[in-house]
Protein backbone atom coordinates (compact mmCIF):
# COMPACT_ATOMS: atom_id res chain seq x y z
CA UNK A 1 0.00 0.00 0.00
CA UNK A 2 1.95 3.05 -1.43
CA UNK A 3 1.88 5.99 1.66
CA UNK A 4 -0.91 8.43 -0.59
CA UNK A 5 -3.79 6.29 -0.12
CA UNK A 6 -2.93 5.18 3.75
CA UNK A 7 -2.69 9.16 4.49
CA UNK A 8 -6.23 9.87 2.60
CA UNK A 9 -7.54 6.52 4.74
CA UNK A 10 -6.11 8.29 8.19
CA UNK A 11 -7.63 11.80 6.98
CA UNK A 12 -11.16 9.97 5.92
CA UNK A 13 -11.29 8.66 9.28
CA UNK A 14 -10.42 11.86 10.98
CA UNK A 15 -12.86 13.41 8.83
CA UNK A 16 -15.42 11.10 9.88
CA UNK A 17 -14.86 11.39 13.25
CA UNK A 18 -15.00 15.44 13.47
CA UNK A 19 -18.48 14.55 12.11
CA UNK A 20 -19.76 12.24 14.50
CA UNK A 21 -18.17 14.33 17.18
CA UNK A 22 -20.91 17.12 16.69
CA UNK A 23 -23.92 14.40 18.03
CA UNK A 24 -22.32 15.24 21.36
CA UNK A 25 -22.79 18.59 21.38
CA UNK A 26 -26.00 19.09 19.81
CA UNK A 27 -27.71 17.83 23.54
CA UNK A 28 -25.97 21.09 25.06
CA UNK A 29 -26.36 23.49 22.70
CA UNK A 30 -29.88 22.76 22.97
CA UNK A 31 -30.57 22.12 26.66
CA UNK A 32 -34.08 23.23 26.52
CA UNK A 33 -35.03 20.44 24.21
CA UNK A 34 -35.68 17.03 25.44
CA UNK A 35 -33.61 13.91 24.61
CA UNK A 36 -36.40 12.63 23.14
CA UNK A 37 -37.14 15.54 20.40
CA UNK A 38 -33.29 15.87 19.61
CA UNK A 39 -33.51 12.25 18.60
CA UNK A 40 -36.34 12.04 16.66
CA UNK A 41 -35.06 15.26 14.81
CA UNK A 42 -31.77 14.11 13.48
CA UNK A 43 -33.14 10.99 12.30
CA UNK A 44 -36.20 12.78 10.43
CA UNK A 45 -33.77 14.71 9.39
CA UNK A 46 -31.35 11.97 8.14
CA UNK A 47 -34.29 10.05 6.63
CA UNK A 48 -35.17 12.63 4.36
CA UNK A 49 -31.72 12.99 3.04
CA UNK A 50 -32.11 9.69 2.21
CA UNK A 51 -35.21 10.07 -0.31
CA UNK A 52 -33.62 11.38 -3.27
CA UNK A 53 -30.70 8.84 -2.43
CA UNK A 54 -33.15 5.88 -2.39
CA UNK A 55 -34.70 7.01 -5.43
CA UNK A 56 -31.14 6.63 -7.12
CA UNK A 57 -31.23 3.31 -6.29
CA UNK A 58 -34.37 1.82 -6.14
CA UNK A 59 -33.11 -0.69 -8.31
CA UNK A 60 -31.25 -2.65 -5.64
CA UNK A 61 -33.16 -1.51 -2.95
CA UNK A 62 -36.32 -3.69 -4.81
CA UNK A 63 -34.38 -6.47 -4.16
CA UNK A 64 -35.04 -6.32 -0.27
CA UNK A 65 -37.29 -8.96 0.81
CA UNK A 66 -39.84 -7.85 3.70
CA UNK A 67 -37.30 -9.61 6.39
CA UNK A 68 -34.59 -7.57 5.09
CA UNK A 69 -36.90 -4.69 5.99
CA UNK A 70 -37.66 -6.08 9.18
CA UNK A 71 -33.78 -6.16 10.08
CA UNK A 72 -33.73 -2.63 8.78
CA UNK A 73 -36.39 -1.49 10.82
CA UNK A 74 -34.73 -3.37 13.99
CA UNK A 75 -31.33 -1.74 12.88
CA UNK A 76 -33.07 1.59 12.75
CA UNK A 77 -34.67 1.44 16.09
CA UNK A 78 -32.52 -0.15 18.45
CA UNK A 79 -29.01 1.39 16.51
CA UNK A 80 -30.31 5.28 15.73
CA UNK A 81 -33.46 6.02 18.22
CA UNK A 82 -32.92 4.53 21.63
CA UNK A 83 -29.32 5.17 21.26
CA UNK A 84 -29.27 8.85 20.35
CA UNK A 85 -32.15 9.43 22.97
CA UNK A 86 -30.14 7.75 25.89
CA UNK A 87 -27.13 9.43 24.78
CA UNK A 88 -28.67 12.75 24.37
CA UNK A 89 -30.17 12.33 27.89
CA UNK A 90 -27.13 11.70 29.92
CA UNK A 91 -25.53 14.41 28.13
CA UNK A 92 -28.26 16.94 29.77
CA UNK A 93 -27.60 15.27 32.85
CA UNK A 94 -24.35 14.02 33.46
CA UNK A 95 -22.51 16.54 31.30
CA UNK A 96 -20.40 16.07 28.30
CA UNK A 97 -16.88 14.15 29.08
CA UNK A 98 -18.17 11.02 30.92
CA UNK A 99 -21.05 9.82 28.99
CA UNK A 100 -18.41 10.68 25.49
CA UNK A 101 -15.76 8.62 27.74
CA UNK A 102 -18.44 5.83 27.96
CA UNK A 103 -19.43 5.71 24.54
CA UNK A 104 -15.80 6.34 23.88
CA UNK A 105 -15.37 2.25 24.84
CA UNK A 106 -17.23 1.27 21.77
CA UNK A 107 -14.01 -0.05 19.90
CA UNK A 108 -12.73 -2.46 22.71
CA UNK A 109 -16.55 -3.54 23.75
CA UNK A 110 -17.54 -4.68 20.88
CA UNK A 111 -14.17 -6.28 20.17
CA UNK A 112 -14.64 -8.23 23.20
CA UNK A 113 -18.24 -9.03 22.83
CA UNK A 114 -18.06 -10.23 19.35
CA UNK A 115 -14.84 -11.96 20.52
CA UNK A 116 -16.72 -14.09 23.19
CA UNK A 117 -19.59 -14.70 20.57
CA UNK A 118 -17.23 -16.14 18.22
CA UNK A 119 -13.68 -17.27 19.26
CA UNK A 120 -12.99 -16.47 22.79
CA UNK A 121 -9.69 -15.33 24.37
CA UNK A 122 -7.64 -15.76 27.16
CA UNK A 123 -9.15 -12.91 30.04
CA UNK A 124 -5.52 -12.05 30.52
CA UNK A 125 -5.62 -10.84 27.23
CA UNK A 126 -8.51 -8.23 28.03
CA UNK A 127 -7.31 -7.45 31.48
CA UNK A 128 -5.00 -4.79 30.75
CA UNK A 129 -7.12 -2.68 28.17
CA UNK A 130 -10.40 -3.07 30.69
CA UNK A 131 -8.22 -1.99 33.81
CA UNK A 132 -7.02 0.85 31.68
CA UNK A 133 -10.03 2.09 30.62
CA UNK A 134 -11.81 2.14 33.81
CA UNK A 135 -9.16 3.87 35.33
CA UNK A 136 -9.66 6.39 32.61
CA UNK A 137 -13.51 6.87 33.45
CA UNK A 138 -13.14 6.42 36.73
CA UNK A 139 -10.43 9.06 37.45
CA UNK A 140 -12.59 11.41 34.65
CA UNK A 141 -15.85 10.89 36.62
CA UNK A 142 -14.37 11.85 39.88
CA UNK A 143 -12.93 14.97 39.06
CA UNK A 144 -15.26 16.05 35.90
CA UNK A 145 -16.00 19.94 36.06
CA UNK A 146 -18.03 19.89 33.16
CA UNK A 147 -21.17 18.11 33.72
CA UNK A 148 -24.51 19.46 34.80
CA UNK A 149 -25.60 20.65 38.11
CA UNK A 150 -27.82 17.61 39.10
CA UNK A 151 -27.94 16.04 42.06
CA UNK A 152 -26.13 12.56 42.87
CA UNK A 153 -29.05 10.69 42.37
CA UNK A 154 -29.83 12.57 38.62
CA UNK A 155 -25.93 12.07 38.02
CA UNK A 156 -26.54 7.83 38.40
CA UNK A 157 -29.12 7.75 36.02
CA UNK A 158 -27.58 9.94 33.24
CA UNK A 159 -24.94 7.62 33.85
CA UNK A 160 -26.81 4.53 33.16
CA UNK A 161 -28.62 5.87 30.31
CA UNK A 162 -24.48 6.67 28.97
CA UNK A 163 -24.36 2.34 29.80
CA UNK A 164 -27.27 2.02 27.79
CA UNK A 165 -26.43 3.70 25.08
CA UNK A 166 -23.14 1.81 24.90
CA UNK A 167 -24.96 -1.36 24.87
CA UNK A 168 -27.22 -0.10 22.11
CA UNK A 169 -24.15 0.98 19.65
CA UNK A 170 -22.59 -2.38 20.79
CA UNK A 171 -25.25 -4.54 19.46
CA UNK A 172 -25.63 -2.47 16.35
CA UNK A 173 -22.38 -2.57 14.59
CA UNK A 174 -22.31 -6.67 15.34
CA UNK A 175 -25.51 -6.85 14.18
CA UNK A 176 -25.52 -5.26 11.04
CA UNK A 177 -21.90 -6.68 10.01
CA UNK A 178 -23.48 -10.06 10.22
CA UNK A 179 -26.32 -8.73 7.89
CA UNK A 180 -24.11 -7.55 5.38
CA UNK A 181 -21.84 -10.83 5.72
CA UNK A 182 -24.98 -13.12 4.93
CA UNK A 183 -25.87 -11.23 2.05
CA UNK A 184 -23.04 -10.47 -0.06
CA UNK A 185 -25.15 -9.55 -2.87
CA UNK A 186 -26.28 -6.00 -1.32
CA UNK A 187 -24.44 -3.49 -1.51
CA UNK A 188 -23.20 -1.33 1.84
CA UNK A 189 -24.69 1.87 0.36
CA UNK A 190 -28.02 0.23 -0.33
CA UNK A 191 -28.01 -1.08 3.13
CA UNK A 192 -27.30 2.23 4.46
CA UNK A 193 -30.02 4.03 2.83
CA UNK A 194 -32.47 0.91 3.18
CA UNK A 195 -31.77 1.87 7.21
CA UNK A 196 -32.28 5.59 6.70
CA UNK A 197 -35.59 5.04 4.60
CA UNK A 198 -36.92 2.71 7.79
CA UNK A 199 -35.86 5.32 10.31
CA UNK A 200 -37.91 7.86 8.36
CA UNK A 201 -41.31 6.39 9.77
CA UNK A 202 -40.21 5.98 13.18
CA UNK A 203 -38.86 9.06 13.40
CA UNK A 204 -41.79 10.96 12.06
CA UNK A 205 -44.32 8.54 14.53
CA UNK A 206 -42.54 9.49 17.73
CA UNK A 207 -42.20 12.83 16.77
CA UNK A 208 -46.22 13.32 16.19
CA UNK A 209 -46.27 11.19 19.74
CA UNK A 210 -44.01 13.00 21.56
CA UNK A 211 -46.35 16.06 19.97
CA UNK A 212 -49.39 14.76 21.74
CA UNK A 213 -47.83 13.81 25.04
CA UNK A 214 -45.71 17.07 25.15
CA UNK A 215 -48.66 19.44 24.99
CA UNK A 216 -48.79 19.66 28.64
CA UNK A 217 -44.98 19.30 29.45
CA UNK A 218 -44.01 22.99 28.71
CA UNK A 219 -42.23 22.41 25.15
CA UNK A 220 -43.22 24.38 22.61
CA UNK A 221 -43.82 21.94 19.99
CA UNK A 222 -43.22 21.30 17.01
CA UNK A 223 -39.58 23.40 16.74
CA UNK A 224 -39.65 24.57 20.15
CA UNK A 225 -38.11 27.43 21.99
CA UNK A 226 -35.01 28.44 19.07
CA UNK A 227 -36.59 26.93 15.87
CA UNK A 228 -34.08 28.13 13.43
CA UNK A 229 -31.15 27.05 15.72
CA UNK A 230 -33.24 23.66 15.82
CA UNK A 231 -33.83 23.54 12.65
CA UNK A 232 -30.04 24.19 11.32
CA UNK A 233 -28.23 21.88 13.48
CA UNK A 234 -30.68 18.65 13.10
CA UNK A 235 -30.08 19.47 9.39
CA UNK A 236 -26.67 19.70 10.10
CA UNK A 237 -26.42 16.71 11.68
CA UNK A 238 -28.59 14.73 9.92
CA UNK A 239 -26.50 15.88 6.22
CA UNK A 240 -22.40 15.55 8.11
CA UNK A 241 -22.65 12.90 11.23
CA UNK A 242 -25.27 10.31 9.30
CA UNK A 243 -24.98 10.88 6.08
CA UNK A 244 -20.83 12.58 5.37
CA UNK A 245 -19.31 10.85 8.42
CA UNK A 246 -20.61 7.02 7.23
CA UNK A 247 -19.33 7.91 3.46
CA UNK A 248 -15.78 9.02 5.18
CA UNK A 249 -15.85 6.02 7.15
CA UNK A 250 -16.60 3.38 4.48
CA UNK A 251 -13.83 5.27 2.51
CA UNK A 252 -11.60 5.07 4.95
CA UNK A 253 -12.08 1.28 5.57
CA UNK A 254 -11.61 0.49 1.77
CA UNK A 255 -8.31 2.25 2.06
CA UNK A 256 -6.61 1.19 5.50
CA UNK A 257 -6.46 -2.50 7.37
CA UNK A 258 -9.55 -2.98 9.48
CA UNK A 259 -7.11 -3.02 12.71
CA UNK A 260 -6.26 0.32 11.93
CA UNK A 261 -9.72 1.83 10.81
CA UNK A 262 -10.73 0.37 14.61
CA UNK A 263 -8.29 2.48 16.11
CA UNK A 264 -8.97 5.75 14.40
CA UNK A 265 -12.69 5.40 16.16
CA UNK A 266 -10.40 7.49 18.80
CA UNK A 267 -11.06 10.42 16.64
CA UNK A 268 -14.52 10.58 17.26
CA UNK A 269 -14.37 10.57 20.97
CA UNK A 270 -11.62 13.04 20.94
CA UNK A 271 -13.41 15.49 18.50
CA UNK A 272 -16.89 15.09 21.20
CA UNK A 273 -14.72 15.87 24.19
CA UNK A 274 -13.36 18.75 21.97
CA UNK A 275 -16.24 20.16 20.83
CA UNK A 276 -17.98 19.61 24.31
CA UNK A 277 -15.33 21.82 26.30
CA UNK A 278 -14.44 24.32 23.27
CA UNK A 279 -18.98 24.99 23.89
CA UNK A 280 -18.36 25.91 28.09
CA UNK A 281 -15.42 27.53 27.33
CA UNK A 282 -13.25 25.83 29.50
CA UNK A 283 -9.57 23.47 29.42
CA UNK A 284 -10.61 19.73 31.17
CA UNK A 285 -8.91 19.92 34.43
CA UNK A 286 -5.39 17.79 35.19
CA UNK A 287 -7.11 14.83 35.99
CA UNK A 288 -10.24 14.75 33.74
CA UNK A 289 -7.05 15.32 30.56
CA UNK A 290 -5.21 12.19 32.42
CA UNK A 291 -8.67 10.80 32.16
CA UNK A 292 -9.05 10.76 28.66
CA UNK A 293 -5.43 10.12 27.69
CA UNK A 294 -5.35 6.72 29.56
CA UNK A 295 -8.72 6.18 27.92
CA UNK A 296 -7.32 6.45 24.67
CA UNK A 297 -4.21 4.49 25.30
CA UNK A 298 -7.04 1.60 26.40
CA UNK A 299 -8.92 1.91 23.53
CA UNK A 300 -5.44 1.62 21.35
CA UNK A 301 -4.68 -1.30 23.34
CA UNK A 302 -7.71 -3.24 23.33
CA UNK A 303 -8.33 -2.38 19.92
CA UNK A 304 -4.68 -4.09 19.15
CA UNK A 305 -5.16 -6.84 21.13
CA UNK A 306 -8.15 -7.93 18.54
CA UNK A 307 -6.23 -6.84 15.59
CA UNK A 308 -6.85 -10.02 13.85
CA UNK A 309 -10.74 -9.87 13.61
CA UNK A 310 -13.73 -7.50 14.41
CA UNK A 311 -16.78 -6.72 13.34
CA UNK A 312 -17.26 -3.82 10.56
CA UNK A 313 -18.67 -0.75 10.95
CA UNK A 314 -18.57 2.78 13.19
CA UNK A 315 -20.51 4.90 16.17
CA UNK A 316 -23.75 7.12 15.13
Amino acid sequence: MSSHPHLQGVLCALGAGLTWGLVFVAPQILADYPPAILAFGRYLAFGLICLPLAWRDRRRLAALDRRDWLAALELAFIGNLCYYVCLAAAIQIAGGAVPTLIIGTLPVVIAIVANLLDTPLPWLRLLPPVALIGGGIVLAHGHDSSGSAQSGGEYAVGLTLAFIALACWTWYPIRNARWLKRHPAHSAATWATAQGLATLPLALAGYAAYGVWGAGAGFAFPLGPQPGLFLGLMLTIGLLASWLGTLLWNRASLLLPTALTGQLIVFETLAALAYSFLWQGAWPSAPVAAGIAILVAGVLLGVRSFRRAGPEGGPA
